[in-house]
């Protein structure tokens, strides 16, 4: 009788425990990546220098994070040092982050030039978007051995950007969401001027496997601009920005937790010491950017998802759990997914995406979404459907 109420009560208490390991298995990893470095000093003008902007805003946004206890922050340089292209991916690779953030400064001799843009990682027939890869992609020159390193790819060869077809094509939509959360922050809480979500073939993104951005933001060449950057205010607000952005896309697709409401800081921000950008030489070996004169086109998201699965008809919304994407089409039986049952398929253009479980409790899809993680699918997320369409979760959680 003994015997079996203390092994009841170690059940339970090992099930609370294995329970608590799925759910608090790791916290939401975020890789952040200050541009340029040492000798690389990016675009200089006016006496301001792109890669002291770039780290002074990358340890401001670290800084708001770490104070969510559910983020973990990996930084790929935090002082001024310069950093590979392949080993900026590879730092947010080996950490397993869940994005990687890419943040610099854009410059134009067009004095007037302005506004904020973020990237995603994709092949772009749009000719300005291609220079601003080429501009940041030539940092690899100054890498020892680059064409070995990069096999033989040459920044300033077409030839080189046809061969870098995305094989990640899976991080495409959740790049985008990332990158229109930043924008959105930009423009509503800083009246910045938006120069749209775009697409190019940038190096450093196309190294990393996970969701992941390149953020412009604004232009150090505009007097105006290029000020408000260099200073402490704007460093402040827009660090707060692209934190909220952030967390704003973690509560979306990895769901919310307490520490997740960030309080705002003054605009005094204090700065540590310890943290400050080292000083560099008043004349340093100028990297100015490329002109682009044609004004770019804003582009919305992607375009939506053909299902080809059976989904909620009624007005009620349901979560799922997307796996993986692939351009290959695989029998929906556990042992091509870990195990997994009830796996549904969603195709779009050449792209299959894969998704587990369908229900319309909140609480379940997060249970769900922390057994596939479990399951070794780390870098899957929760998606919503409204009437058969798909919606953002946070629209489905409206209901």
């Amino acid at each position: 009788m003994n015997y079996n109420r203390y092994h009841n009560v170690f059940c339970i208490v090992a099930l609370f425990l294995v329970s608590n390991a799925i759910f608090s298995q790791a916290k939401f990893k975020v890789a952040l990546d200050a541009g340029h470095g040492d000798h690389d000093f990016g675009a200089v003008y006016h006496g301001h220098i792109e890669k002291n902007i770039a780290l002074a805003v990358v340890l401001k946004v670290g800084k708001l994070l770490e104070k969510n206890p559910n983020i973990n922050v990996i930084y790929t340089r935090k002082t001024d040092q310069f950093i590979d292209l392949i080993e900026r991916a590879n730092i947010a690779n080996r950490a397993d982050a869940d994005i990687f953030v890419s943040i610099h400064c854009n410059a134009n001799p067009n004095n007037a030039a302005d506004g904020c843009e973020t990237y995603v990682m994709g092949m772009s027939k749009n000719a300005s978007n291609l220079e601003a890869a080429k501009r940041e992609n030539s940092v690899v020159t100054l890498e020892k051995d680059y064409k070995q390193k990069y096999e033989g790819f040459d920044p300033k060869s077409p030839e080189s950007y046809a061969g870098m077809i995305m094989a990640q094509e899976l991080y495409l939509d959740q790049s985008i969401a990332l990158a229109g959360k930043v924008q959105n922050h930009f423009i509503d809480d800083l009246g910045k001027k938006s120069r749209g979500v775009k697409q190019a073939p940038y190096m450093v993104l196309h190294k990393a496997y996970m969701p992941r951005v390149l953020i412009e933001m604004g232009f150090i060449s505009n007097q105006v601009e290029g000020a408000k950057l260099d200073s402490e205010d704007g460093q402040n607000e827009i660090a707060q920005a692209i934190a909220d952005a952030i967390v704003s896309y973690k509560k979306e697709y990895f769901g919310t937790g307490a520490g997740d409401e960030m309080e705002k800081p003054s605009k005094k921000m204090e700065q540590d010491e310890s943290t400050k950008p080292i000083d560099t030489p008043s004349t340093p070996k100028v990297t100015n950017k490329v002109p682009e004169v044609k004004k770019p086109e804003i582009k919305k998201p992607g375009p939506k998802e053909e299902i080809k699965t059976e989904v909620a008809t009624t007005t009620a919304a349901s979560f799922k759990v997307q796996l993986s994407a692939s351009g290959k089409k695989l029998e929906l039986v556990p042992s091509n997914f870990k195990g997994l049952s009830n796996i549904s398929i969603a195709s779009e253009g050449s792209l299959y995406k894969y998704m587990y479980g369908d229900t319309s409790n909140y609480e379940e899809a997060k249970r769900l979404l922390a057994e596939a993680k479990a399951k070794g699918y780390a870098q899957a997320f929760l998606i919503a459907f409204k009437n058969g369409k798909k919606v953002s979760v946070q629209e489905a959680l409206k209901q």
